[in-house]
Formats: C-alpha cells, sequence, structure tokens
C-alpha cells in the first residue's frame, strides 16, 4: 500500500512537472495595428476587442493595441504588407489604407456611392461585403469583422462650399488613394497627399487649405483650432473598418480560439459602429458650438457633386471589377 501511494504521488508529481511548460505556451500575446488612438472610436474598437479577448480567454490570449500607426513609422498605407509580412499580428484597419494591395477595396471611396447608413450596411452585411472579405483573404489577410469610420466630410478654411465650384482652387489634405487625388482633381482642387501626423501643422501654416474627415476625427482632433472654419456634410464616402489577422498567425490557432478571436472582433464591431453612429449628433453639435460654419447639402446640392464627380467611376469601376460596383449599387437601390 506503501508503495502504491508513493507510486501515484510520483507519477502525479511528474504529470504537473510536464503539463507546466504546456500550460504556458497556452498564453500568447498578439500586436494589433491601428492608426488611431482611443480618444477616437476607431481606436476604441481596437481597445474593445482586446478587452473582449482578454476576457473570453481567461487571460490566455492578450492582444497589444499600438495605436498611431507606431508600427509603420506613421506610414498607414503600409500597414496591409506589413501584416501580410508577419511583422504585424492584427490590427482594425481602414479600407482605404489598404485598397492599394486590395483593389476591391476602393470600392468604399467611389464618390457619393453610399448616401445614408443602411447603404454602409447594404455592402458589408450582404453577399457584396462577403466577396470583398474573400478579395482581402486571398491577398493574405485574414479578415473577421466591420467596424466603422464614418462618413467623410469637407472643411476648410476659405469660404463656404455648397457646389463643386466651390472646391475649384482649393489645396486639400487627402490620404494615400490614388482615388481620393482623382475625385478632388476633378472638382478642380489641388489634392496634397499626407499622413494625419503631417496634416496639422499643414493646416496650421496654411500650406493647405482643407481636408476631409469624419465627424468623431474633426472633434477629438479639434481641427477648428487649426483654422478650419467650414464644414460641409456632403457624405461624399464612407470609411469601413476592418478587422484582421495575419494568416500565419490565424493558421497556428486552434479551432475554439479562432472562433473566439472572431466573434470577439464581431462584437466589438458591432459595439463601435453603434457607438459611433449614436454620438455623431451630439459631436455635430459640439462642433457648432465651437463657431464652426456647418453647411448641409440639399439634394439638388448634392446632386451637383454626384454630376461633377461622374467620370471618377469609369476610370475607377474596371480597376475595382465592374460586377462588384454593380452588386454594390444593386445592394443599395434594394435597402
Amino acid at each position: 500500500m506503501r508503495i502504491s501511494l508513493l507510486a501515484t504521488a510520483l507519477a502525479t508529481t511528474l504529470s504537473l512537472t510536464f503539463a507546466a511548460p504546456s500550460l504556458a505556451q497556452e498564453t500568447r500575446e498578439f500586436s494589433v495595428s491601428t492608426v488611431l488612438s482611443d480618444a477616437f472610436p476607431w481606436g476604441q474598437a481596437a481597445e474593445k476587442w482586446a478587452e473582449l479577448v482578454n476576457e473570453r480567454s481567461d487571460g490566455r490570449l492578450t492582444l497589444k493595441v499600438y495605436p498611431n500607426a507606431q508600427l509603420v513609422s506613421g506610414d498607414q498605407t503600409r500597414e496591409f504588407s506589413a501584416m501580410r509580412s508577419g511583422l504585424i499580428d492584427m490590427a482594425v484597419a481602414s479600407t482605404i489604407n489598404w485598397s492599394p494591395q486590395v483593389p476591391e477595396l476602393n470600392l468604399f471611396s467611389l464618390p457619393f456611392l453610399m448616401p445614408d447608413e443602411a447603404a454602409i450596411d447594404a455592402i458589408t452585411q450582404g453577399s457584396t461585403g462577403e466577396k470583398i472579405f474573400a478579395a482581402i483573404d486571398k491577398k493574405g489577410v485574414m479578415p473577421l469583422a466591420w467596424g466603422e469610420n464614418g462618413f467623410r466630410e469637407l472643411s476648410n478654411s476659405k469660404h463656404t462650399i455648397d457646389g463643386p465650384e466651390d472646391v475649384q482652387g482649393l489645396k486639400v489634405r487627402v490620404v494615400g488613394s490614388p482615388l481620393f487625388l482623382d475625385t478632388f482633381s476633378t472638382l478642380g482642387a489641388n489634392p496634397t497627399q499626407m499622413s494625419w501626423a503631417d496634416a496639422k501643422p499643414a493646416l496650421t501654416t496654411g500650406a493647405i487649405d482643407g481636408q476631409e474627415n469624419p465627424l468623431s476625427v474633426f472633434d477629438v482632433a479639434r481641427v477648428d483650432q487649426v483654422g478650419q472654419s467650414y464644414l460641409t456634410l456632403w457624405h461624399y464616402m464612407a470609411d469601413p473598418l476592418i478587422f484582421g489577422v495575419n494568416k500565419k498567425v490565424w493558421k497556428s490557432l486552434p479551432e475554439a480560439d479562432r472562433e473566439l478571436l472572431q466573434q470577439a472582433a464581431i462584437d466589438a464591431g458591432a459595439w463601435e459602429i453603434e457607438k459611433s453612429r449614436g454620438e455623431l449628433s451630439r459631436t455635430l453639435a459640439a462642433i457648432k458650438e465651437r463657431g464652426v460654419e456647418v453647411t448641409e447639402l440639399t439634394p439638388d446640392q448634392h446632386q451637383a457633386f454626384v454630376d461633377a464627380t461622374a467620370e471618377v467611376y469609369q476610370k475607377w469601376t474596371p480597376r475595382i471589377g465592374a460586377e462588384l460596383v454593380a452588386e454594390a449599387q444593386a445592394a443599395i437601390t434594394a435597402r
């Protein structure tokens, strides 16, 4: 009996000894890239994802968020390539910043394609969204869920903008997308491509006259403090966010952890979209209270911009995919 008890105790000790390294290996930390900090809804989406993953995995999986595009030295257009190569594990990213590597993502940047939030949902939550996710997957990144940066509005330091002619000659900061350059050039502006880190100093000195961004960015970044006194709500394009994972990282995870990671992303995205949309009216009121002149376009004024940018579709539809564009337009019409 005594020998049996000793043998059992020894076996238990050996079992725990060899199990310890295995348990330790299950604890993993992953980097998450995002362009904006948690002062903005975009950064809050990444932090929410990290919070849910940590909570649901009991701390086994940790997502460490790196805001301000610091993992790519501030160059947000390099994020997709860095992620695909394994320099970044995960990201909550803008469709704009990934569009140079995934042409289908330029769909969301077609001017005046999506008139309202229901139109965004018609694309992202339907078969068009599934095809876009398949295109991202094919390029080497696993897409998990949608978030939202919001409609991008136009501000400037010169005058009220309520028609295409008012944009002519303005020096406008745009993100690193050729489609943005074409849209503003078509309107007669002088678009200047630069990172957001460089944009505010350029606005301060008057090197550029205007910029386009969602209301949340305009508000939190206090763009009105750098001379942007005129804001036009023209809803010319929306900026969905994507929760994505490096393919090698994704394949290294057991099925249960993949499901956990994706469901946390879906839940974080839904939370952030609801939060962002729910705060818009309060954000706009705060901007107006600071003395910014806000212009809301009439249907006729909006149509004038639609007509003025029609040629952009002729150039970009073949690059994005004619079938994808047609499917998106049909989904919007049927919403």
